[in-house]
């Protein structure tokens, strides 16, 4: 927490019993694991994960049906029936989860909790993007249905970057034989231990209390978090959520570029509409090639990636009479240079008059799957630079939103691994 001012109470987590899959009831643990159900956007990625295993945790995050009412109460017959069924089972008793992601040279760890609720206004958890009403209301019924959180948060804090506290009960416990072990097909390896012991809670409990935390990702779901406590007169479960939390001091995330699928603007128009406000270049090469040409142009400028004619096209350097114009001013220059708000302010709303729904425009995560799906149906890809997270983080402190989907903080943690029933 910040060291001047009023002492603040930090972040409360708590033990709680475990849902997690029976191994001998599925046919592999990585396969009824999903990504988060945001990053699942592709129908195709969606039969995937339901063709892997019948017991998809998909099943019960993205539920199919006609209607809304129909998908939350599929979810809800699909957790008990799992539940009696024995394919879901609690742990025996409350525990804090050590979680890590392995893949190559990346490493990350990370606490598995509930974690006590609060509003941005006490400064605990911050948030650092907006949110979509439509998006907390259906992610609000199906918890409502369910009484479940199904899947974690992922929030960063910044310790002292020593193996102390929380730290240290960490690096212990993954000494220790984990609960479970697997690899899923995108490479990452999974562990997930619990800590039961009292002293060892009691370590990870005080050193959390003196900490913040900035909601990396998963700012739909804590907005859902809270609109669920003020539902019920406290305390109830639901003056917690189920979250993942990692000090990034130790562990540092990666920040990626969440890109834009612009469904119904063919790139050439795209192009015509900024020539006379933005430097336009044609960038020979790969895509890797031409984000590396990307990542160059932002360190100097605002700068975007555009794609779906079967070329790269960088625009960059705006004019600043037009940001002038277009920018609000009555935020931080921080906020007001993120590329993330002149691509909302400056080229959607103004230049290219494209209104901000899923009709008009899809955000994709892999850079790579946007190109293809702008090419395909005729539309522009346009590709962003991440934000670094201190920028970030800097920004919440102010109390200051950032464009949604302006990030994208990972690893992300698996959905499938442990839930958190509400009842049990």
């Amino acid at each position: 927490m910040n060291s001047t001012g009023p002492a603040v109470e930090g972040l409360h987590l708590i033990p709680f019993r475990g849902l997690r899959y029976v191994p001998e009831r599925v046919s592999s643990l990585a396969a009824v694991t999903s990504p988060p159900y945001d990053v699942v956007v592709r129908p195709d990625g969606l039969h995937h994960l339901e063709s892997a295993d019948p017991y998809n945790i998909v099943r019960l995050i993205l539920p199919q049906a006609d209607t809304a009412a129909a998908r939350h109460q599929q979810a809800s017959n699909t957790l008990h029936r799992w539940l009696s069924e024995g394919v879901l089972a609690p742990d025996q008793e409350p525990a804090l989860y050590v979680y890590e992601q392995r893949k190559g040279d990346l490493l990350q760890r990370g606490v598995i909790g509930a974690l006590k609720l609060s509003g941005t206004e006490e400064g605990v958890v911050l948030p650092h993007e907006g949110v979509m009403p439509h998006i907390v209301e259906d992610r609000a019924n199906l918890m409502r249905a369910t009484a479940a959180n199904l899947e974690p948060l992922l929030l960063s804090y910044r310790g002292n970057g020593n193996s102390m506290g929380s730290t240290a009960v960490v690096e212990r416990t993954v000494l220790r034989t984990p609960l479970l072990s697997t690899t899923t097909e995108d490479g990452y390896g999974h562990r997930l231990w619990s800590v039961t012991d009292p002293a060892e809670l009691a370590e990870v409990q005080a050193d959390l209390s003196r900490q913040q935390a900035l909601i990396a990702d998963g700012h739909h779901r804590w907005a859902t978090y809270l609109r669920l406590r003020a539902e019920h007169t406290p305390p109830t479960p639901w003056d917690f959520g189920l979250v993942l939390l990692v000090d990034t001091a130790r562990y540092p995330l990666q920040v990626r570029g969440i890109h834009r699928l612009l469904h119904r603007l063919p790139v050439a128009e795209a192009l015509s509409a900024v020539s006379d406000s933005f430097r336009v270049r044609r960038v020979e090469g790969t895509l890797p090639q031409a984000l590396d040409a990307l990542g160059e142009a932002a360190a100097e400028s605002n700068a975007f990636l555009l794609a779906g004619d079967g070329a790269f096209h960088l625009i960059d350097r705006p004019s600043p009479a037009l940001l002038a114009r277009t920018v609000p001013d009555d935020r931080p220059e921080a906020w007001r240079t993120l590329d993330a708000t002149v691509l909302h302010a400056t080229l959607l709303d103004h230049l290219w008059k494209i209104p901000d729904s899923p009709e008009h425009i899809g955000y994709i995560h892999d850079a790579a799957a946007t190109v293809a799906k702008a090419e395909s149906d005729g539309g522009t890809a346009v590709l962003m630079h991440p934000v670094p997270e201190d920028v970030v983080r800097d920004l919440a402190r102010q109390g200051v939103t950032m464009p949604r989907k302006s990030t994208s903080f990972g690893p992300k943690p698996a959905s499938g691994l442990v839930l958190r029933s509400l009842t049990h």
